[in-house]
Order: C-alpha cells, then sequence, then structure tokens
C-alpha cells in the first residue's frame, strides 16, 4: 500500500513539474505602455506604474515617455521639473526622449534633472557643438526573452526656434543642435545601427507630432523618409492616435499613434509571440490599478505644493478662457479674455504702448470664479519667462502681425494675445488690415504709423530667444523688469485691479477680428 502511494506521489510531482515546465517555456507577449505631453499632470503616474504592474503578471513589459513631462503646470514651474523626475524616477522607465518643454528651464537644468532618472535617455538628434558629439545614446537595447527592442528617441528640432535661449550662449552662438542633419537621416543611421546590433523590433519614441514643418521633421515624413522601423510612439502634438498608418520608404505600413495629452489616456502596444502589433489608448478614469507607493509620493507631492501656492491672491467673477466651448485651442486662433488682461498688465505696469504675448505661454485656463491663489497664477502662467520692453518700429509689428498669423486656421503657439492693438486678418490669404495702436493720451485707437517707433512689453522670450517666430529679434530693449511674466499679471491683479477681475474681462474685447 505504501508503495502505491509512493508512486501515486511521484507520478502527480512529475505531472505538476512537466505543467510548470510547460507554462514557463511558453513565449510571452511583450507590452510597452507609453505616454506623452503629460505637462506635469502628475496624478496619472501611480496609475500607469499599477497598470505596469498587473500586466507583468502575464508579460513581459516595458515603459516609455516620449517627452514634455517637466513643465505645463504649477507643479513643474514651482520645482522646476523636480517634483515632476521624483515621480518619474519611481517608477523606473525603461527609455524617454525629449520634449521641446524639456529646454525650457534650460541645458544646465536638463542635466541637473535627467541625470537623477535612472532610465536611457534616447536622442537621436541633440548634439553637443563644441564636444563634437550626441548628447545622448541615439537609442537603447532592451531585451525581453529571447526578443531585442530597439527604442530609438527623436526630439522636434523646432525647439530651437520656440526654446532658442536654451540652445545657444551668451553671444547668441549656437552650442547645441537638434539638426545637423534632416531627422529622417539622423534617425535612419539609428535605426540602421540598431538593426546591425540584432534589434529584432525597432521602435520610434518620438517627439515630432503629426504637423509637417519646414524642417522636414514630423512623424509622418519622418516615416515616408526611413525603413527598418516598426513602429512610431509619437508626441508634441497632443493628438489622441490610436493607429495611423503612413507607408515607409519601401511601401510598408507602419503604425503611427500618440495618446493626446495629460494623460487623457495610457498607450498600450502588445507585441504578440508571432511578432503582430496592436495598439490601443487606455483612458486614464478606466484604470484602477494604482502602485501604492507612487500614490504615496504624489500625495506627498500635493501637500508640499498645497503649502506653497494657497495664498489667496485675488477673486474673480469670470473664468479666464483659452479654450472654447468645445475644447479647441482658441488662443492660438484667437483674441481671449484670458489674453486681453495678461497683456494689458504687461502693457499698463511697465508703461508702454503696446503689450504682446504668444499664445502658448497662457498654458491653462482658469474656469472657476471666486478665490485665486497663487498656485492658480502659477497654473495660468507657469513659465520662467521674465518681462522686457523692447522698441518696434510700426512697420515692424505690422511685418510681425502677417507671420503670426499665417498657420490659420491651424492653431498655433505663436499666435499673439495683445493689449494697446487693434488689427483684423483674413484667414484665406493671412492678409492683416486696419492695424491700429491706443493713444495713451486719447485712450482712442489710431492707424500704426509705419514710421514710428513703438514700445512693446513681452517676455524676454519673445524678443531674443525664439519667441514670436523670431518676429522681434533684433529690437533693442530698453528695459528689463527682473520680473517673471506671472509675477507682473499678479502685481497687476493685486494693485491696478484692486484684488478684484470684474465683469470688463468676461468677454474678449474686440482686439483681433478674424475673418474666415
Amino acid at each position: 500500500m505504501k508503495s502505491i502511494l509512493r508512486i501515486l506521489l511521484l507520478v502527480c510531482a512529475f505531472a505538476t513539474f512537466a505543467g510548470v515546465k510547460a507554462q514557463t517555456g511558453q513565449k510571452r507577449s511583450i507590452v510597452v505602455l507609453y505616454e506623452n505631453d503629460v505637462h506635469c499632470a502628475v496624478d496619472g503616474y501611480a496609475k500607469l506604474a499599477g497598470l505596469r504592474d498587473a500586466i507583468a503578471d502575464t508579460a513581459d513589459v516595458a515603459l516609455v515617455s516620449n517627452g514634455d513631462y517637466v513643465q505645463g503646470m504649477t507643479v513643474g514651474a514651482i520645482s522646476k521639473g523636480q517634483y515632476v523626475v521624483d515621480l518619474m524616477r519611481a517608477l523606473p522607465y525603461d527609455a524617454i526622449t525629449l520634449g521641446n518643454h524639456e529646454y525650457d528651464y534650460g541645458m544646465e537644468r536638463l542635466f541637473q534633472l535627467l541625470r537623477q532618472v535612472p532610465a536611457p535617455i534616447v536622442c537621436a538628434n541633440l548634439y553637443d557643438v563644441k564636444m563634437g558629439r550626441n548628447v545622448f545614446a541615439p537609442y537603447v537595447m532592451k531585451r525581453f526573452g529571447d526578443k531585442k527592442i530597439a527604442f530609438v528617441g527623436a526630439s522636434t528640432p523646432t525647439s530651437m526656434e520656440t526654446e532658442a535661449y536654451a540652445f545657444r550662449d551668451d553671444e547668441g552662438k549656437v552650442i547645441y543642435d537638434l539638426q545637423i542633419e534632416d531627422i529622417p537621416t539622423l534617425v535612419q543611421k539609428a535605426v540602421d545601427e540598431a538593426r546591425r546590433a540584432g534589434a529584432d523590433y525597432v521602435i520610434l519614441d518620438s517627439h515630432l507630432g503629426e504637423e509637417e514643418t519646414n524642417r522636414y521633421s514630423d512623424s509622418h515624413t519622418v516615416v515616408a523618409n526611413t525603413r527598418g522601423i516598426d513602429i512610431v510612439l509619437d508626441g508634441h502634438s497632443h493628438a489622441v492616435i490610436v493607429a495611423d498608418k503612413v507607408n515607409n520608404k519601401d511601401g510598408k505600413p507602419i503604425v503611427v499613434t500618440q495618446t493626446g495629452t495629460k494623460f487623457a489616456n495610457i498607450g498600450k502596444l502588445v507585441i504578440s509571440p508571432d511578432g503582430k502589433m496592436t495598439t490601443e489608448l487606455i483612458p486614464l478614469e478606466k484604470v484602477t490599478e494604482k502602485d501604492a507607493y507612487v500614490a504615496a509620493l504624489t500625495d506627498s507631492i500635493h501637500a508640499m505644493l498645497e503649502a506653497q501656492t494657497s495664498r489667496v491672491v485675488c477673486t474673480t467673477e469670470v473664468p479666464l478662457r483659452i479654450l472654447d466651448d468645445e475644447g479647441n485651442e482658441a488662443a492660438r486662433m484667437g483674441e481671449t479674455n484670458a489674453g486681453d488682461i495678461v497683456t494689458d498688465a504687461y502693457r499698463l505696469m511697465t508703461g508702454s504702448d503696446i503689450g504682446v504675448l504668444n499664445s502658448g505661454s497662457i498654458r491653462n485656463e482658469l474656469k472657476k470664479t471666486g478665490e485665486l491663489t497663487y498656485g492658480d497664477m502659477l497654473t495660468l502662467l507657469p513659465y520662467d519667462n521674465y518681462i522686457v520692453v523692447a522698441e518696434v518700429k510700426g512697420s515692424t509689428i505690422v511685418e510681425m502681425l502677417k507671420k503670426l498669423v499665417s498657420f490659420l486656421p491651424k492653431p498655433d503657439g505663436q499666435f499673439p494675445q495683445v493689449s494697446g492693438l487693434k488689427f483684423t486678418t483674413r484667414v484665406k490669404d493671412h492678409s492683416v488690415s486696419d492695424v491700429q495702436v491706443l493713444n495713451g493720451a486719447t485712450q482712442r485707437f489710431e492707424p500704426i504709423n509705419p514710421d514710428r517707433t513703438y514700445t512693446i512689453a513681452t517676455t524676454k522670450y519673445c524678443v531674443t530667444d525664439g519667441g514670436l517666430h523670431n518676429s522681434l529679434q533684433g529690437c533693442p530693449i530698453v528695459m528689463e523688469t527682473k520680473k517673471t511674466y506671472n509675477e507682473i499679471f499678479i502685481e497687476y491683479v493685486t494693485d491696478r485691479l484692486n484684488g478684484h477681475i470684474g465683469q470688463e474681462y468676461a468677454k474678449p474685447q474686440g482686439r483681433i477680428t478674424v475673418i474666415k
């Protein structure tokens, strides 16, 4: 009887071992979770980490970021990106590339932040001119089971215009370059190198976007002029794209996908054992998993932020809008009440003829009424932009306006918000007419004098560092306030408006007329 029992136990043990061996011998799918343009929406990181952990039970999981994470809301502005990096460090990531807003605090700060992240930074096109080499590795290779995946990074070269200050020294000389060659050429070099190193799959982690640019660098153009990329996880244009298909240089359809912005979705790429790739976007609200440690870290950051930003600055009767009721970026295509009050602050607090700001510098709208805190003000205007006053000829102002409306009807972050200035533009031919400047003595608008020199209050970024499509480059700065654009706005609201925003700012005031 004992011998029979022993035999039965041995049979069961063998069967169990065989089953485990068969199960462990099964090939697992590879899942790549991806995000782009988080812009400091830090509450999503705990869910991203939780989803990763849940999937890891049944598949090999990688986590990648496609840029624009350290800037865009108060949590980034007040810590110069540190709080966001603290969270990203806790996940951690398998590959990270650079968005244009990673350069906002300058290169020195970018390097300080990224040195803390225990993940490879990949960028095929950021070049150190002095050292004559790439700043970061063009790609990183990761092994999952018996497969190797190369993650190639690419960062939009338009940053050299929109964040020009980060790429130049004090004398204006370019010291970092994002386009020593065409972007497709640089990406192709990285892809070829990765393939020679044995990559089974090549994923392009890009912050290039879907909009065509004069730098030959949008994601679709890159795909069409390269071969060897299996899929593009994109960013920059805030698009919600499950799976666009673009033919590559060999005519093979390649998927381009993007998650939107601020963790609207988490992207999920599944590579099955037979190599088939599928993508889906998971709305963050439908993700129930949370990583406890990342959630606790997020809570502590919110507590620190609350302590720093809870001071009440003013009250408001009206929301300060930059979007229309459908969620479109109204400030990037026309006048908004938020643009009116902000540019009024710059004009009136400096005693200038005109106030101008690129609409992309107003990052978030304030929908609520009632009390507004210091944190709300930083949410509206989160950058470290300093206000200056420049002297500009009337003819230059007209040419500037023509340049800034040239993208209509598409939204453009350099579209102007103005004070002390009126003009009309027609979308069909991008013409600019009826340009008028407010006479400070009579408080009446008068036709602009092309030969007269006017004073314009704006950010230093808009004069010397690439803003307003470099329209004011070379104009002399006659005053540097040494105050940031949010500090001067707060002073205007508290001192000039006596701490209350009233009905005079309920709607746009008719400064910009856009005729379709």
